[in-house]
C-alpha cells in the first residue's frame, strides 16, 4: 500500500502567518498562527499552527515529503536589479529589509524542527519556495471547480509583484503578466486609509465600510495618485508616496504584531490638508475621501480584469490576494466586467499563500494533478462534545445542558427570533478572516436596534461598520440582486426594496450587504439553523458576526465560553451544549 504524500503549506515573516497540511492533495487542516497564540494578525513563524496540523493528521514532522513556503527570493530577480540600477541612492533601506526577511526564510528548517521538538536531521522534507502570488492563484484557480479560468492575484506586494494575471487550464496556470513594485494597488488604498487614520494593519475594510457614507467628491486627487496604462496596467503617482525610496518596511514586533511604516509623503498633506490622527473625530471629508478611494479602487480593479478577460477569453475568473478581499468591488464583477462565473479562496489574504504554496507543489511542482475542488472553507480543527462538556465544567457554567440536533436548531432559532444574541460554536473552525457560521455570533437581521445592541454589548467597534448576513443560498435572490453564490463572504450585492425591513440590521447604509451564502451540503448545521429560524420569522437569513471582542476569532470552547462570559452575550451554543444567562421566555 502507498504511503499518503504530505505537504506542508507554511507563511512565515509576513502579518497572517498560517500552516495548511495537506494528504494526497487534500486539507488534513489549515490554521492562521493568530487563532491560537491569539495575536491578531501575527507576523512570526506558525510554529503553534503547524504542530496543531500535525496533531490533527495523526503525525510528526519527520512523516512530512515535502514543506512549501509561500515566497521565492529569485522571482522576478531582474526587475529588482533594474530598480536597483534606477534608484541606487535610495536602495540602502530597502536592501537591509529584503536580506533580513531572506535571511529568516533560510531559517526555516531549524525553525520547523524547533517548533516540532526534533533534530533538524530528522526533518527529511523537501523545501521549495513559490512566488508569493503564484501561491494566491493556485489557492483560487486550483481549489476551484472551474477546469479553466482567467486568475488575478492582487494585494501590496510580494516577491517584487503587486499584481499578476494568468490563465488556468486544468492542473497548469501560464503567467499572462505581472505589476512590479512600487506599483500597486494595495499599497494605494493603504496609504490612503493611513491618511484617513487607520494605519493599524488590515484597517482597509473598516475604510470599505466608511465609504458609502461619503460622496465622491476627490476623484481628481485620485486620478493623480494613480493613473491607468495601457494593456490593463497602472502606475502610482510615486510624489505622493514614500515606500520606493523609505522601503514598505512591513515588520513585527517582539510579539508578533505587524506594523507598516507610512506610506503617504508630504505631498498629499500639501494637496489635501492634515491627516486624521487616530482617535480624533471621523468628519465628512474623511467619509468623501473613503468614498473617492473606493470609486477609484474600483475603476483600477476592473481595468485590469477587463483587460484580462480580453486575454483569456473564458467567462470564469478566479481572485485572490488582499485586494481581492474587497467584497464591493467583487460584488459588482459582473455588471462591469464580461465575467460570469466566479471563484474565491476562503483565505484570500497572505494567510492563503500557505494553502497555495502546498497546493501549487503538489499539483505542479511534483505532477501529481489536482485535488478535488474545495468545497467548504471549515478547514481549522474541531472539539468533540465532550470536550466542550468539560471546559462548560471546568469554566463554573451552571446550567449548560446538552441536547439533541433538532432541539439544537430549534431552540436556537427561537432564541434569534426573540431578539436575543447567541454565540455560535460549531464543528470545524473557518480558514480564512471571516466567521461562516462556525465561530459566529449570531442575531436577528430585522431587529431595528441590533447594530447598536451588538456594538454597545459586545463588538465595542466603529459604529458605520455594517454586520453580514448570512442566507440559505437558494434564496439569495429574493432578497438581492446578483445571485452567483457568496459561500467566503467574498462579495457586496444589492439588497431588493421589498425585503429591507427583513434586513435593517444588517442592510448598509447603501442598501447593499456583504453576504454569506450558505448551502446545505457545505455547511448542513448552519444551514438547518437557518432554516428553523425561517420556520420561526418566515426570514431566511441571519446576523452573522465573528465570535470575539477585539481580538482574534475564538479557536477553542474554553476561548468561546470565556467571551460568552464576560460580554452581555445572551445564550452560548457550542455543540450540542447550550448555556443561557437568563430563563427564556417565549
Amino acid at each position: 500500500m502507498t504511503e499518503p504524500l504530505y505537504v506542508l503549506g507554511i507563511n512565515a515573516f509576513h502579518a497572517d502567518a498560517a500552516a495548511v497540511l495537506l494528504r494526497d492533495g487534500e486539507v488534513v487542516c489549515a490554521i492562521a498562527e493568530e487563532r491560537i497564540n491569539r495575536v491578531k494578525h501575527f507576523a512570526g513563524f506558525p510554529a503553534l499552527a503547524i504542530r496543531r496540523c500535525l496533531e490533527v493528521a495523526g503525525i510528526d514532522v519527520t512523516r512530512v515529503d515535502h514543506v512549501a513556503v509561500g515566497r521565492d527570493g529569485t522571482a522576478n530577480l531582474m526587475q529588482k536589479l533594474a530598480f536597483a540600477a534606477r534608484n541606487l541612492p535610495n536602495i540602502g533601506q530597502l536592501a537591509k529589509q529584503r536580506l533580513e526577511n531572506r535571511a529568516k526564510v533560510r531559517d526555516t528548517l531549524a525553525l520547523l524542527a524547533d517548533a516540532c521538538g526534533v533534530e533538524r536531521s530528522s526533518v527529511r522534507a523537501t523545501f521549495h519556495g513559490v512566488e508569493h502570488h503564484l501561491c494566491h492563484a493556485a489557492s483560487a484557480f486550483f481549489a476551484s471547480d472551474f477546469d479553466e479560468s482567467a486568475i488575478l492575484s492582487i494585494d501590496g506586494f510580494g516577491d517584487f509583484a503587486s499584481t499578476m494575471i494568468a490563465h488556468g487550464q486544468k492542473d497548469r496556470i501560464e503567467v499572462l503578466d505581472r505589476v512590479f513594485f512600487p506599483h500597486s494597488l494595495g499599497i494605494l488604498y493603504s496609504a490612503v486609509c493611513q491618511y484617513i487614520g487607520y494605519g493599524s494593519y488590515g484597517d482597509e475594510g473598516k475604510v470599505m465600510g466608511l465609504a458609502p457614507y461619503g460622496e465622491p467628491r476627490f476623484m481628481e486627487v485620485m486620478r493623480d495618485l494613480v493613473r491607468e496604462k495601457e494593456r490593463g496596467k497602472f502606475e502610482l503617482g510615486l510624489d505622493y508616496f514614500v515606500h520606493h525610496t523609505e522601503g514598505v518596511d512591513y515588520s513585527f514586533d517582539e510579539q508578533g504584531n505587524p506594523t507598516v511604516a507610512p506610506l503617504f509623503s508630504r505631498a498629499l498633506v500639501e494637496r489635501l490638508g492634515p491627516a486624521r490622527k487616530k482617535g480624533e473625530p471621523v468628519e465628512q471629508r474623511h467619509m468623501d475621501l473613503a468614498r473617492s478611494l473606493q470609486a477609484r479602487l474600483e475603476e483600477l480593479y476592473f481595468h485590469v480584469l477587463r483587460d484580462l478577460h480580453h486575454r483569456v477569453g473564458c467567462d470564469a475568473v478566479s481572485i485572490a490576494g488582499g485586494v481581492g478581499l474587497n467584497s464591493v468591488a467583487n460584488g459588482k464583477l459582473f455588471a462591469q466586467t464580461p465575467f460570469r462565473r466566479l471563484a474565491t479562496h476562503p483565505a484570500s489574504t497572505d494567510d492563503g499563500t500557505a494553502y497555495g504554496a502546498a497546493l501549487y507543489v503538489h499539483t505542479v511542482t511534483l505532477g501529481q494533478g489536482r485535488p478535488a475542488p474545495l468545497r467548504t472553507a471549515y478547514l481549522g480543527d474541531s472539539y468533540t462534545d465532550d470536550e466542550i462538556g468539560a471546559a462548560l465544567a471546568k469554566a463554573g457554567i451552571d446550567g449548560a445542558r446538552r441536547v439533541s440536533d433538532d432541539e439544537l436548531y430549534a431552540l436556537t432559532a427561537k432564541r434569534i427570533a426573540a431578539g436575543l444574541v447567541v454565540g455560535w460554536f460549531q464543528g470545524r473552525m473557518e480558514w480564512g478572516p471571516r466567521a461562516l457560521g462556525a465561530r459566529s455570533i449570531l442575531a436577528h437581521p430585522g431587529h431595528p436596534d441590533m447594530k447598536d445592541i451588538l456594538n454597545s454589548r459586545i463588538k465595542h467597534r466603529e459604529w458605520f461598520r455594517p454586520f453580514a448576513p448570512s442566507i440559505l443560498e437558494e434564496r439569495t435572490g429574493d432578497y438581492f440582486t446578483e445571485t452567483w453564490p457568496s459561500p467566503h463572504m467574498m462579495q457586496v450585492y444589492d439588497t431588493r426594496p421589498e425585503k429591507r425591513a427583513h434586513l435593517v440590521a444588517v442592510d448598509h447604509v447603501d442598501h447593499t450587504g456583504r453576504l454569506q451564502t450558505v448551502s446545505e451540503r457545505d455547511a448542513p448545521r448552519y444551514y438547518q439553523l437557518i432554516r428553523a429560524f425561517e420556520r420561526e420569522t418566515g426570514i431566511p437569513v441571519v446576523l452573522n458576526t465573528s465570535f470575539n471582542e477585539n481580538e482574534p476569532i475564538v479557536h477553542t470552547p474554553a476561548q468561546a465560553i470565556d467571551c460568552y462570559a464576560r460580554t452581555r452575550m445572551d445564550v452560548l451554543v457550542i455543540g450540542n451544549w447550550v448555556a443561557e444567562k437568563a430563563p427564556f421566555v417565549s
